[in-house]
């Protein structure tokens, strides 16, 4: 009888360590992803603006919402750019998806600015350039933007000349 129930008993106790160290496990990874992506919720007035990085054209706000857009990960960031601000012909090693949020952002693809080769997206659409593709953009009155993707964001100008960390090396 003894036998018996040591037979019964045995795999039965292996079976619920096991399920006791998956369910750790588990709670461990959780807890892990929980430090790598943190939960974001933010209202309008809660975005805290700031200059936009030398990589940027002057008059521009910029604001992180989501992650660290200068390293490897998910990340959300705003500009927020005056009417007339433009962005000369650029591309990225990543996708860049961008959301107009208000005003209106033009976009056109390839090495030279021209604005009759742009689509204009207004509050509302949405825009997608795929890694390495030429684009450059135009604000129409104050604009907000949002955009997001995987990180690190680099900018690389078609131009070098246009690129504002080299005018402010001069």
């Amino acid at each position: 009888m003894k036998k018996i129930a040591l037979i019964i008993v045995l795999p039965l106790a292996l079976s619920l360590v096991a399920i006791a160290a998956q369910k750790k496990e588990g709670a461990d990874s959780s807890k892990k992803s929980a430090t790598t992506e943190q939960h974001v919720a933010l209202n309008s007035g809660d975005v805290q603006w700031m200059d936009a990085p030398p990589f940027l054209p002057a008059g521009a706000k910029f604001a992180v919402l989501q992650g660290d857009p200068g390293k490897k990960g998910v990340y959300t960031i705003r500009l927020k750019v005056p009417s007339g601000y433009r962005i000369p012909p650029h591309f990225h090693p990543t996708t860049e998806n961008v959301s107009v949020i208000s005003g209106t952002m033009s976009f056109g693809m390839g090495e030279k600015f021209d604005e009759a080769a742009g689509k204009e997206i207004q509050a509302g659409g949405f825009a997608s350039m795929p890694a390495g593709m030429k684009h450059f953009a135009w604000a129409t009155g104050e604009t907000v933007v949002q955009i997001h993707g995987m990180g690190p964001f680099q900018i690389t100008y078609v131009n070098p000349a246009d690129d504002p960390r080299n005018a402010a090396k001069q």
